[in-house]
């Protein structure tokens, strides 16, 4: 029963196949001369595929006995093993394409096409090494090195298709225009994400900060963790990570809290007024001095000054300058020494006034009148 269902299955797919050939204008379909030729066409390509791998081992094996091991491992080898493979691989194609009948004029746009896209292959490598050396001498940013790096490749990608259609007979200037038509259709319909990148690549050129750097942008202080084409990342003291447009930072207020490096901590601490200001900086100072995280260094030494007499304090200044390593600790370092300050004034018995409010009442008595008759009875009490 099983042998005679699939045998109506074989013989149900060999008429569909049948007719199928015939519509394509194949004629009557002589299955066992089809079934030999279909084989030896499939030995022939093993033959050709064994005798071009063998080609290649060959030729790598004679490459590394005269490189060397040490050599044989370099970056360079390796774009050559590739470059190699593809000429190895070109190779199969023409041998495939003539075995199968193809015109001597689809061989020869094939082998051109083949051999313009491994020189442009080749540019690249030897182009894209000297721009990034290049760019290494002069000290660019890592981030603008990748964007040029981007753009060479994404240019030499694209002009090296339309040589290699060209060599198709294809119409070069009507592709051209074609992309430039697409283009500006993609243009009008993604005009944010254009001018997010084009703020990004001005971002990039002009470096108003860096990655690592601490800073403000629209309000919003953060550290610089990533400044990507359309956006900038930041990540907020609370650990939230912020993305910001590009043409929004390119467009905005950007202050940099570590360009000059070292950074200065202004304190605000106010003493009554009848305590001395000399008094209580002779208490703040040496908390300055001692803490580990201020520097003590020529033109940033930590400093104590009178800078206004208040309603009800007198006001002082406490200056500290740390380094642009400790900007992610900013906070903690300054409540460090707001509650030091505090406890040493307390401890000095230096007092810290509070806003209070004495009324005085012209031409009136007040609650004498009120009180005295009830001094006898709380006295009683």
């Amino acid at each position: 029963m099983a042998d005679s269902f699939l045998q109506a299955v074989a013989e149900q797919l060999k008429k569909n196949l049948g007719d199928s050939l015939q519509a394509l204008g194949a004629g009557e379909v002589n299955w066992t001369d089809l079934g030999v030729g279909v084989i030896s066409q499939l030995l022939i390509l093993m033959v050709y595929l064994g005798l071009y791998a063998g080609i290649y081992f060959v030729v790598m094996a004679a490459l590394k006995a005269v490189l060397g091991q040490k050599r044989g491992d370099s970056q360079t080898f390796a774009h050559v093993r590739t470059g190699l493979r593809y000429l190895v691989g070109l190779g199969f194609l023409l041998t495939v394409l003539a075995q199968f009948g193809a015109t001597p004029e689809l061989l020869k746009s094939v082998a051109k096409a083949g051999f313009i896209a491994l020189g442009f292959y080749v540019g690249w490598l030897v182009l894209g090494r000297v721009i990034v050396e290049s760019m290494q001498r002069a000290h660019l940013d890592p981030s603008i090195r990748q964007l040029v790096d981007n753009l060479f490749s994404v240019l030499l990608v694209a002009f090296g298709a339309v040589t290699v259609l060209a060599q198709f007979g294809f119409d070069v200037l009507s592709i051209v225009a074609g992309l430039g038509i697409v283009g500006i259709a993609v243009g009008f319909a993604a005009q944010s994400t254009l001018s997010n990148f084009i703020a990004g690549v001005t971002l990039l050129i002009e470096r108003p900060f860096r990655i690592g750097d601490w800073v403000t942008i629209n309000g919003q202080d953060g550290k610089v963790v990533k400044i990507a084409l359309r956006t900038t990342w930041l990540r907020t003291r609370d650990n939230i990570f912020t993305m910001i447009p590009n043409d929004s930072v390119a467009s905005s207020e950007i202050v940099n809290f570590s360009t000059e490096g070292a950074i200065r901590l202004n304190l605000s601490v106010g003493i009554a007024y009848k305590e001395k200001a000399e008094a209580a900086r002779q208490i703040i100072m040496p908390i300055l001095e001692q803490h580990p995280e201020v520097l003590q260094v020529t033109d940033m030494m930590p400093k104590v000054m009178l800078s206004n007499l208040g309603d009800s304090s007198i006001d002082l200044t406490v200056q500290a300058w740390i380094g642009p390593d400790n900007l992610d600790v900013q906070p903690s370092i300054k409540a460090e020494l707001l509650e030091q300050i505090k406890d040493a004034l307390d401890h000095a018995g230096i007092e810290i006034p509070f806003p209070h409010l004495q009324l005085f009442i012209d031409d009136a008595k007040g609650l004498k009148p009120v009180m005295e008759p009830l001094y006898p009875k709380l006295a009683g009490q």
